[in-house]
């Protein structure tokens, strides 16, 4: 059997599978600490997920919101990271297996995060655009710019609305905050640099299945978020459900359809599995079912954090909220725990959500204080801002946002089409022939 060689060491193994906000909140807290730290990720980089629709509507760059693992650990002697997936968990011995090889462990950290549901459809599964990672993000920035550059060759109406229109699925803050900047988008830029297009023919939809945008904020963020997306000229759809995409038209359970190449899907997210843990520890989502320690129900060593981790308490009878804050607080618990070697229950502490609805426009909702408009757009630009890993991508994002903001333009429009050796290696036949 290969092993992931790591360094023989008398302290005991901490493995963490996931770099993301609770993963890497937890490497950090065990920095120099009592434990060995292996940090397993399948890639080399953190990346920080609320800005993925700034990346696909050109406002930022992707290195912006990325930040290199081992960059962030250059001083922890007792943290190793290793560029990987993990295929199975074998919990009687110990051990994880994945492509590099097996690699034990004293005590094990699931946190990998949750992937796009699709709830079963595998034509939307096979067709939409997901917005779960920087790659995605980039996928669909160069996605919207090549389909404006066709829909220019086209006499065709239908044809050209179909290159043009963005349909979003999922009224929650992905898919406003997307709305929003595509909106604006097609306001600011469109008109500069596609002079020979009809703006007007270009729509953008965003379809919600609940009765309201935002579910899970106040009836206030709510109705203000619609009401910022509406002056925005967003066509917003509520009440209803997607049945199909197959590439050119979406069905909708209403009986109408939209003709679009563009369909993102933002409509629910499903925890990422991993083979080997017994069936009495999932839940549905596919989250992990956990106690007050982060243990996963039936373990005593093997603990799951962040989105992939249903942990109950009194306020949250259903699990805490998949956010950011939730798996970072996660974190903080286990890492103090294991550090003092204490069993402190994790209590979630809301500190409140928002939403931005393009410029000058947001929604915040504190635990005593709710507010929207131009000064909750603010909170929700520092309140980014300070949380983005890294000096440098803090200040490219601000600069960003300040040109932007002054310019009305966006300066990252290029569509950047991954390299093809199989492509490369017919253009060099054809030219040798």
């Amino acid at each position: 059997m290969n092993h992931i060689n790591i360094p023989a060491s008398n302290q005991k193994r901490i493995v963490i599978i996931g770099a993301g906000f609770g993963g890497l909140e937890l490497a950090k807290r065990l920095t120099n600490s009592a434990f060995q730290v292996v940090l397993i990720d399948k890639n080399n980089y953190h990346q920080f997920q609320p800005l993925f629709y700034q990346v696909a509507t050109a406002g930022l760059e992707p290195s912006s919101i990325a930040f290199p693992l081992r960059k962030m650990f250059q001083k922890a002697n007792n943290v190793f990271i290793r560029i990987t997936t993990v295929d199975e968990v074998n919990t009687a011995e110990k051990r994880i297996e994945t492509p590099l090889g097996a690699l034990s462990y004293d005590y094990l950290v699931i946190a990998m995060g949750a992937s796009t549901n699709y709830y079963g459809n595998e034509n939307v599964a096979r067709n939409a655009i997901p917005m779960k990672s920087v790659s995605e993000a980039l996928y669909l920035r160069n996605h919207i710019f090549e389909d404006y550059e066709l829909a220019l060759t086209s006499d065709d109406t239908a044809v050209r609305q179909s290159y043009s229109d963005v349909v979003i699925v999922g009224g929650g803050p992905t898919g406003v905050e997307l709305a929003g900047a595509l909106a604006e988008m097609k306001k600011y830029i469109l008109p500069k640099d596609y002079r020979e297009m009809n703006i007007a023919e270009v729509d953008i939809y965003l379809i919600q299945s609940a009765d309201i945008l935002l579910k899970g904020m106040s009836a206030e963020a709510a109705a203000k978020a619609e009401a910022f997306l509406l002056k925005l000229g967003v066509i917003i759809k509520k009440n209803t459900r997607v049945l199909d995409y197959d590439g050119e038209t979406v069905t909708m359970n209403d009986g109408t359809s939209i003709r679009s190449k563009k369909v993102v899907w933002a409509a629910g997210i499903s925890g990422n599995t991993i083979k080997g843990l017994s069936a009495d520890c999932l839940a549905p989502g596919n989250r992990l079912i956990t106690n007050g320690l982060h243990q996963i129900n039936g373990y005593t060593d093997v603990f799951a954090l962040g989105d992939i981790a249903l942990c109950k308490e009194e306020k949250f009878p259903n699990g805490h909220p998949q956010v950011a804050q939730v798996a970072i607080q996660m974190a903080k618990n286990l890492a103090k725990n294991l550090i003092k070697n204490q069993n402190n229950s994790f209590e979630y502490n809301d500190l409140g959500s928002m939403a931005t609805v393009g410029r000058n426009h947001a929604v915040v909702d504190l635990p005593h204080f709710r507010f929207q408009g131009f000064f909750a757009w603010l909170v929700w630009l520092f309140v980014h801002l300070f949380a983005i890993v890294g000096v440098k991508n803090k200040i490219f994002v601000f600069l960003n946002w300040v040109w932007n903001y002054f310019t009305y333009d966006q300066s990252l429009r290029l569509i950047i089409k991954p390299f093809s050796r199989k492509v490369a290696a017919e253009k060099m036949e054809g030219a040798v022939k």
